[in-house]
């Protein structure tokens, strides 16, 4: 069955807390070192709405990847202040020299160093080149996923990252938002940034492979000029596989799902309290009135109003 791309909602997991995106606005809520939840609220259209790029297929995946990315660390500053450990808000040239910094270092580690080190491994074989390339570049991924979710905290962030999917999961299938109800679904979710992210790695191996042994020079100039094409791509099979759950929809989803075995981790109820106030939040006054009414929502979670 098919969902309206308009009805659904996403998220990302932040500092003791969740963000999540409504079709007509955002929600941050966390739990403060005193244990009572906070949030912030802020209105934002679908980007498909504001730009008339944002509905071209391929085009619009760039776009919403760039704005996802600006949100999510516009989020984390957020919440990074209610847990005491950052009180200064990021100003927009700030917050986009951020972003930049950000996608400039995973393109460094995880789209060059791969191609540096298969290239000097190859030696102009071709086929060696595409497998040790692709081995490294999804090798790395997955090792930097493992390795930072040993860190306790970014566990705990795994844990909200469980919460988010839960509850999304609850909301689009009509059901009443208690903790019950959301903690039977599966932390994994097929519309997961974690999935996008492993498409990127698959699709630009396969895109790479293609064009072969290269010149230095255009060996690192068409792993760079790719990347926006291959975001593209990535996006249309993301949307695709998270709006359908035929088979096809199940394959292209599956090695995602997969992954999020490790950025994702059964939450706590109180975790799920806040995801909870998170989404309530993000909705509009209707849509909260009708996801009220399906239940008896937790009273902490009704009880938090944005700041």
């Amino acid at each position: 069955m098919a969902q309206d791309p308009n009805k659904t909602v996403g998220g990302q997991a932040v500092i003791e807390g969740v963000m999540m995106r409504a079709p007509d606005g955002w929600a941050v809520a966390c739990r403060n070192p005193d244990g009572e939840i906070e949030a912030t609220r802020g209105e934002l259209s679908r980007l498909s709405t504001r730009s008339f790029w944002a509905r071209i297929p391929l085009i619009r995946g760039v776009l919403v990847l760039w704005e996802s990315l600006s949100l999510g660390m516009r989020a984390l500053t957020w919440s990074a202040g209610v847990a005491g450990e950052e009180e200064e808000e990021v100003g927009g040239f700030a917050m986009f020299l951020t972003v930049a910094v950000a996608l400039a270092f995973a393109i460094g580690v995880f789209v060059l160093v791969p191609t540096f080190v298969a290239k000097w491994v190859a030696q102009g074989n071709e086929a060696i080149l595409a497998a040790v390339e692709t081995v490294l570049r999804i090798g790395l991924f997955i090792g930097y996923v493992w390795a930072i979710g040993l860190w306790e905290d970014i566990g705990r962030t795994y844990e909200y990252h469980g919460a988010e999917h839960k509850t999304i999961h609850a909301y689009e299938h009509g059901d009443p938002l208690t903790i019950a109800a959301i903690q039977k679904y599966s932390p994994a979710h097929p519309r997961c940034g974690t999935n996008f992210l492993f498409l990127v790695l698959l699709i630009s191996s396969i895109a790479f492979g293609l064009l072969g042994d290269l010149d230095w020079l255009w060996l690192i100039a068409s792993r760079v000029i790719l990347i926006p094409v291959v975001a593209g791509v990535s996006y249309e099979i993301l949307r695709f596989s998270g709006l359908n759950d035929g088979w096809l929809g199940r394959v292209l989803a599956a090695p995602g799902l997969w992954l999020q075995k490790l950025t994702t981790r059964q939450p706590s109820d109180d975790q799920v309290e806040v995801a909870i106030a998170s989404l309530l939040n993000a909705l509009t006054p209707d849509d909260r009135e009708e996801a009220v009414a399906r239940g008896p929502v937790p009273q902490v979670a009704l009880d938090v109003e944005p700041n």
